[in-house]
């Protein structure tokens, strides 16, 4: 009877159905919060954890010169670019085959129904497609550690422009992508050049003072630029454009967006990436050129040689 009585109060005790997905729906909401509130603090953990480990960097290596620190920086930087270019090299080319088997009607009867669907999907051809090539892309950047990767794609921009001339006013054929292509490969060789440009000073410079400066003048004017309206600059397209979900940059590559011609190139949210690419690599660039800005007004020695000959033009007004 004992035995029978503690049954009857446990079955009183334990919830109904409804009771069950209420209590369920109440502990996912509090432990929402608290995984919520919790990333949010790693996230600021490690904004802290990432400037600790620079000071801390810096600290461990007192004596390392300014021009070495720069060139140091220098290096990720054109690994950066140099991935960026063989990727979009890469991407370019196997968007516009896909491309061109999906208008002419090719691509069913080479790939079956089923995939020739999913490559007309950009989520699909974007994972599949696209971000493989990027991971070749990288893998040649560390395999070709001399080469940037300007001058095939400077060419190929050339080539893939006079290939529409001909085509337009030879065969009277014309599609799409073809100028999507061009657009795509010289965005990416016009914002992904410019660290490198600054790097060896190509940048055309509008001189009212300037040339008539010391080199210590030269250096501390040029460190003074860097901050105020180099960083800077980078900082407020990094903010505006990855600051949400929704932001001109992270809302195309979360979306994969692309043109709404059709049968074009499935890349445009890789252009809207190319803002970010721009801002880090020269955000990494304005810092290295700080470094060795510094240098020129303490007068250190070793001051860099341009290797490509480029000259920095100079307008005096």
């Amino acid at each position: 009877m004992a035995d029978h009585g503690r049954t009857d109060v446990v079955q009183t005790l334990a919830p109904s159905d409804n009771e069950t997905v209420i209590i369920v729906l109440c502990r996912c909401f509090a432990w929402c919060m608290i995984a919520t509130v919790s990333a949010f603090l790693v996230q600021a953990t490690l904004y802290v954890l990432a400037w600790a480990a620079a000071i801390a960097y810096v600290l461990r290596t007192p004596g390392r010169p300014l021009r070495a620190e720069s060139e140091t920086i220098y290096g990720i930087v054109r690994f950066i670019v140099r991935a960026a270019f063989w990727a979009v090299l890469l991407i370019g080319i196997a968007d516009i085959i896909v491309s061109f088997l999906r208008v002419e009607g090719f691509l069913p009867g080479l790939v079956g129904e089923k995939m020739a669907f999913d490559l007309s999907r950009s989520s699909f051809r974007g994972t599949y497609v696209h971000f493989p090539m990027i991971i070749i892309g990288i893998g040649i950047a560390i395999s070709r550690p001399r080469t940037l990767g300007f001058t095939w794609l400077a060419l190929l921009v050339v080539v893939a422009e006079l290939l529409i001339v001909f085509s337009r006013f030879v065969f009277s054929y014309e599609q799409a992508f073809m100028a999507d292509l061009v657009r795509f490969w010289y965005a990416a060789l016009f914002l992904f050049a410019s660290a490198y440009t600054l790097m060896e000073e190509g940048h055309v410079r509008v001189d009212v003072f300037y040339s008539g400066f010391s080199e210590r003048k030269k250096g501390i004017v040029n460190a003074v630029g860097c901050v105020v309206l180099g960083m800077s600059l980078c900082w407020v397209i990094i903010h505006y454009g990855m600051n949400n979900s929704a932001s001109i940059i992270n809302g195309p590559l979360l979306s994969f967006e692309v043109t709404q011609t059709g049968f074009g190139l499935y890349v445009k949210y890789w252009m809207a990436g190319f803002l970010a690419i721009y801002a880090v690599t020269m955000l990494l660039q304005f810092s290295g050129y700080f470094l060795e800005s510094i240098a020129d007004f303490r007068g250190d020695p070793g001051k860099r040689q341009l290797e490509t000959g480029v000259a920095h033009e100079t307008y005096e007004t």
